[in-house]
């Protein structure tokens, strides 16, 4: 089954990618969508009324559908994309109540004790492909509730990139000076446009399809825009193209070459050279594109309202019966793009914290039996019903114990 998860994801992806601006990023608008969507499993309206619209509206979907393609998703994980969610609390905390919580989630979701700082550093290795070392946040004797996500991928191009002098960037490249050699197309295998777009004018576009596994596959594609079109604006254009790139459609709105004038813009150089060509109309359109390599790791902040995190604390709470007064939402992500693949993971963490008890004063005894002491082992008997039954608080064994022993190395 196909999810019906673009819109609503490509809207949720606008508002991540604006708190990080136009600095140099990645991030995973899926892995913290889907993390809403795992707390939209747990969702009574009846009893988070105002959470459940929050989280609805930034989920950009009723709480139903989200909940249904989370665990479409995750109990159907992708061969090449990797993906982990957990909901951890702490022990004699959350794990009481109504088990109708427990059910909805996603089979793959862990559910369980909160591990230590160590532990969440090695679930992020473990579930990153070794990409992320170290869990987005850290822990501390506050928290009472942990939800994670974790995305990671590894893929060989199908066809690999050719090398290119940076130069081929073009003259009006800030990075054609900075840098040596770029990665060149090949001729066959790749897929290159020209689109022109409603929000953004003219845009170039590249896909390159990773090697497939099972029949699935991944294709990373990139759309630039004129220098001076805002990032959100190139941003945004990209995954309303990317939802045809998996079926490796032409994109709409692409337009021949034949339409554009011969020459320099920004974006393209275009030629025209006489060859022996089997075109219909005499006439063949030929494509290539000069990238860079390129890698990058980011960490962004997910308290902002408009990313939902608040709604996930409070749905949560209510689910889970616990005392969450406040919330830490971030994401870490990394990727690396170069001549012969590309991987890329995220980890997603949300905790729910409380008060700790005021400061005092605490004193312990070490009870030391280190001379002759009284031993009775007393039977406990609880039958049906709660009822003591006849052995309930008799006692069984007593011993006097003034021979210790060495202790056992078995």
């Amino acid at each position: 089954m196909r999810t019906d998860l673009h819109g609503p994801l490509s809207a949720y992806a606008a508002r991540l990618h604006a708190t990080a601006g136009d600095r140099h990023h990645v991030a995973s608008p899926l892995g913290a969508w889907l993390l809403l969507a795992i707390a939209a499993t747990t969702a009574d309206p009846a009893t988070a009324e105002g959470a459940a619209a929050e989280l609805a509206q930034a989920l950009g979907t009723d709480l139903p559908s989200a909940a249904e393609v989370a665990r479409t998703l995750l109990d159907a994980p992708h061969p090449l994309v990797g993906s982990a969610t957990a909901l951890w609390h702490r022990p004699g905390q959350g794990d009481g109540g109504q088990a109708a919580w427990r059910a909805a989630l996603p089979s793959t979701t862990a559910v369980g004790v909160l591990p230590d700082q160590a532990g969440l550093d090695a679930w992020a290795r473990e579930h990153t492909l070794g990409l992320i070392e170290t869990f987005p946040l850290r822990v501390g004797p506050d928290v009472v509730l942990a939800l994670a996500s974790a995305l990671a991928t590894r893929v060989s191009w199908a066809t690999p990139f050719g090398v290119a002098d940076a130069r081929a960037l073009g003259a009006g490249s800030p990075w054609a000076g900075r840098l040596r050699q770029a990665l060149r197309s090949p001729s066959q295998g790749h897929r290159c446009a020209i689109v022109s777009t409603a929000q953004a004018g003219d845009v170039i576009v590249h896909a390159a399809p990773a090697q497939t596994t099972d029949g699935a596959g991944l294709v990373v594609l990139s759309v630039a825009a004129a220098p001076q079109v805002p990032p959100a604006e190139v941003l945004a254009v990209a995954y309303d193209l990317s939802a045809g790139a998996a079926d490796g459609a032409q994109p709409a709105g692409s337009r021949s070459l034949f339409d554009l004038p011969l020459g320099e813009t920004p974006l393209w150089t275009l030629t025209e050279e006489r060859v022996r060509t089997r075109a219909r109309d005499g006439r063949e359109e030929r494509h290539s594109a000069v990238l860079p390599c390129w890698s990058a790791r980011s960490e962004h902040d997910l308290t902002a309202p408009a990313l939902g995190f608040p709604a996930v604390a409070a749905t949560l709470a209510t689910a889970m019966t616990l005392p969450v007064e406040r919330f830490e939402a971030r994401q870490t992500a990394v990727a690396r793009f170069d001549r012969y693949g590309f991987e890329a993971a995220a980890v997603t963490a949300m905790f729910g914290l409380t008060s700790l008890p005021p400061e005092g004063v605490a004193r312990t005894a070490e009870l030391r039996f280190g001379h002759p002491y009284a031993v009775v082992a007393v039977a406990t008997d609880t039958r049906a019903g709660g009822t003591a039954g006849p052995w309930h608080g008799l006692p069984v064994f007593s011993a006097w114990v003034a021979e210790p022993e060495e202790v056992s190395v078995a």
